[in-house]
C-alpha cells in the first residue's frame, strides 16, 4: 500500500502507534466494563430501591412528603414540563442502566444521566410513567471517565513520542552511514564515521570506515601510478620528437606521421591526468551554465563547424567553472568527431525536478543501444560504432565530473537520428561539499 511508509523509521513509529492505540482502546474498555460500569449498576440498584419506597402503597407520595424528600435528599419528583425545565432534553439515556431498572421494578423503566453543575439521574418508574425523580449525584458522570480519557491520551502521546525518539535515535547512524556512502560513491572519502548505536549498527558503521578506508588507499594509489606514468611517458616522446626533427628534408611524411602521433599520445596523456585530477582542488563559485556555454562555444568558431543554440533561462548554480567547462568541450568534442558537423545545444530549467538540463545532440548515424551504457566505462571506446579511436576516458571524464557535482548524464539515440547527450545538474548545493 503507497499510505504505508517505507522506511524502517516510519514503520517502527507505526507499529509502536498501533500497539499503543490497541492497548488504550482495550484499557478503555478494561475500565469501562470492569470498573465504571459495576458502578453505575450499583448505584442503579440503590436507586430501584429508593423507587420501591416511594411507591411502596402503589400511590405517588404526598406534596408534603416530596417537599421533606427534598429538603433532605434533594430527590425531586416532577412532570414532564417540569423535568424538561430542569435539564430533562440535556440528560443522556443509557440502555442498560434502563434495562436493569425494568427488571427491578417489574415493569418499562427508563433511566438518563445529567451532566452539568451537579450530575443527576434521571429515573421514570412503571409506576408514575408521567413522572420523573430526579435524583443529584456527585462524582460521577463526565467528570468521572474525563480524567481516564485525558490520562490515556496523555500516556499515549507520550509513549509515541518516547518511540519516535528511540527510534530517530537508532536510525541517526544509518542516515549518516547513508550520507557518507553516497559521498564514497561519488569520490569523496569522509571522516571516519562515529561508532554509536546498536551492537549491530557499530559492527556496520566499522566495516564502513574500513572499507572506505581501503577504497581510499586503492584510488591514491592509482592516482600516483598513473600520474607517474603519465609523467615518465612525456620524457622518451620529447626525445622522440627531438629526434625526429633532425630527419633529412625529403623524408617530411615520416617527421609529420611521427610528430602526428607524439601529439595523440600528449593528448592522450593529457586525458590520463585529468581522470585522476578530478578538479576537486578548484573552488566552488556561482555561475549560470548559459554563459559556460557561450564561452565554450566562441572559442570554437570554425567555418566547417557549426553550433545551433537553443538556451532558456536558468538560475545560477553553485559548481567548479573549469570542471563543467571541461564537460562541455568535451561533450562538443565528441558531437563533432564521432556525429556530423553540424551540432545542436539546448538547455532548460525543470522547476519541478528542481534541475539545469543540458543537451548537445549530433546528426550522426548514432550508437547501437547495447553498447551505450558502456561507454561510460574508462577505457571504453566508441570507434566500433562510430568509426574514430580514442582514449575511452572523455565519457568517463565527463561522468565523474557530473557525479561529483550530484548530477547524471546519459547517452540516448534521437528518434530524428544522431545522438544526444544530456546533463542534469541540480539546482540546490549538495549537502556536502563536493
Amino acid at each position: 500500500m503507497k499510505l504505508l511508509p517505507r522506511s524502517a523509521f516510519g514503520q517502527t513509529v507505526l507499529l509502536i502507534g498501533m500497539l499503543l492505540l490497541i492497548n488504550q482502546v482495550v484499557s478503555y474498555l478494561s475500565v469501562t466494563y470492569y470498573f465504571i460500569r459495576p458502578s453505575y449498576e450499583q448505584i442503579n440498584q440503590l436507586l430501584a430501591n429508593q423507587v420501591q419506597t416511594l411507591y411502596a402503597d402503589g400511590q405517588p407520595p404526598s406534596f408534603r412528603q416530596q417537599q421533606h424528600l427534598k429538603d433532605k435528599t434533594g430527590i425531586e419528583i416532577l412532570n414532564q414540563a417540569q423535568a424538561r425545565e430542569a435539564g430533562l432534553e440535556q440528560s443522556v439515556y443509557y440502555q442498560f442502566l434502563s434495562q436493569q431498572m425494568s427488571q427491578a421494578l417489574e415493569g418499562p423503566a427508563e433511566v438518563r444521566i445529567g451532566t452539568g453543575v451537579q450530575s443527576r439521574f434521571w429515573v421514570q418508574a412503571p409506576q408514575a410513567p408521567q413522572q420523573w425523580i430526579s435524583v443529584p449525584m456527585t462524582g460521577i458522570g463526565d467528570a468521572s471517565i474525563s480524567p481516564l480519557t485525558i490520562y490515556l491520551m496523555v500516556i499515549g502521546f507520550l509513549s509515541v513520542a518516547g518511540g519516535w525518539l528511540f527510534v530517530r535515535r537508532l536510525n541517526r547512524p544509518l542516515h549518516a552511514l547513508q550520507k557518507a556512502a553516497l559521498q564514497v560513491a561519488r569520490g569523496d572519502f569522509p571522516k571516519p564515521l562515529k561508532e554509536e548505536g546498536s551492537t549491530e549498527i557499530i559492527a556496520v558503521t566499522r566495516a564502513f570506515n574500513q572499507m572506505s578506508k581501503g577504497i581510499k588507499q586503492l584510488e591514491d594509489d592509482r592516482n600516483l601510478l598513473t600520474a607517474g606514468i603519465s609523467h615518465d611517458l612525456r620524457t622518451p616522446l620529447t626525445r622522440v620528437r627531438l629526434a625526429t626533427e633532425m630527419l633529412p628534408d625529403d623524408q617530411d611524411w615520416v617527421r609529420e606521421g611521427i610528430v602526428h602521433d607524439i601529439e595523440d599520445m600528449n593528448d592522450i596523456i593529457d586525458q590520463f591526468i585529468n581522470y585522476v585530477r578530478r578538479d576537486r582542488q578548484e573552488p566552488l563559485e556561482s555561475c549560470n551554465l548559459n554563459s559556460l556555454i557561450s564561452e565554450v562555444v566562441q572559442a570554437r568558431q570554425l567555418e566547417a563547424q557549426q553550433i545551433q543554440l537553443d538556451l532558456a533561462e536558468l538560475p545560477d548554480l553553485t559548481l567548479r567553472r573549469v570542471a563543467i567547462k571541461r564537460v562541455l568541450e568535451n561533450l562538443i568534442e565528441n558531437a563533432f568527431r564521432y556525429g556530423s558537423q553540424e551540432i545542436l545545444i539546448h538547455s532548460r530549467y525543470l522547476k519541478k525536478a528542481q534541475q539545469v538540463q543540458i543537451k548537445v545532440r549530433d546528426f550522426g548515424q548514432g550508437i547501437e543501444e547495447q553498447k551505450i551504457e558502456a561507454l561510460f566505462t574508462p577505457f571504453t571506446q566508441g570507434d566500433e560504432a562510430r568509426g574514430s579511436g580514442g582514449s575511452g576516458l572523455g565519457l568517463a571524464i565527463i561522468k565523474r565530473i557530473v557525479d561529483m557535482h550530484g548530477g547524471q548524464v546519459a547517452l540516448q539515440n534521437h528518434p530524428d537520428g544522431g545522438l544526444e547527450a544530456t546533463v542534469s545538474l541540480p539546482t540546490k548545493p549538495l549537502n556536502h561539499p563536493i
